[in-house]
């Protein structure tokens, strides 16, 4: 099956919208799912950074790690996620528009199975992704449109 792919223009520049995208500290901010992520190690984020992060999924939580793949600010990042049954493959594009003071934010997203996910990814997973993928740009648009101090 081919990517889930959305778009969302935002009102901050690309430097400040990659660094928020990209900082695990910040996912429960705009993605209602995740209940905790961190980065693993210290120092900064950088292609082969490992996260750690706990999503909900229906009633349950999963926690899972996954590594950057691509670090390429502000351009673009990419992650793959390591373990579990459903593993994602992820993708962020930046494009500056105007005179750079705006973004046009583009995520792709795919899936793995493995075990039971593979009766998951295409009945579940995609819907579910694609749905949420939709209402977390808009929660990512607000938070940075509306609080210029995040950064």
């Amino acid at each position: 099956m081919a990517p889930i792919v959305h778009s969302v223009e935002i009102d901050r520049r690309p430097e400040e919208v990659f660094a928020y995208v990209t900082d695990p500290s910040h996912f429960t901010e705009w993605q209602a799912a995740v209940v905790s992520a961190h980065a693993e190690g210290s120092g900064p984020l950088q292609q082969g950074s490992r996260m750690v992060m706990t999503r909900r999924m229906g009633k349950r939580e999963q926690t899972m790690t996954s590594e950057y793949t691509e670090y390429d600010s502000p351009r673009s990042y990419a992650f793959r996620v390591l373990d579990g049954p459903v593993r994602a493959l992820g993708k962020g594009s930046f494009e500056p528009l105007g005179d750079g003071d705006r973004t046009r934010f583009t995520f792709d997203i795919d899936f793995e199975g493995h075990g039971i996910g593979k009766l998951l990814v295409p009945l579940v997973v995609r819907r579910q992704a694609q749905k949420e993928l939709a209402q977390s740009h808009q929660d990512l648009k607000r938070t940075l449109e509306n609080n210029p101090q995040v950064d």
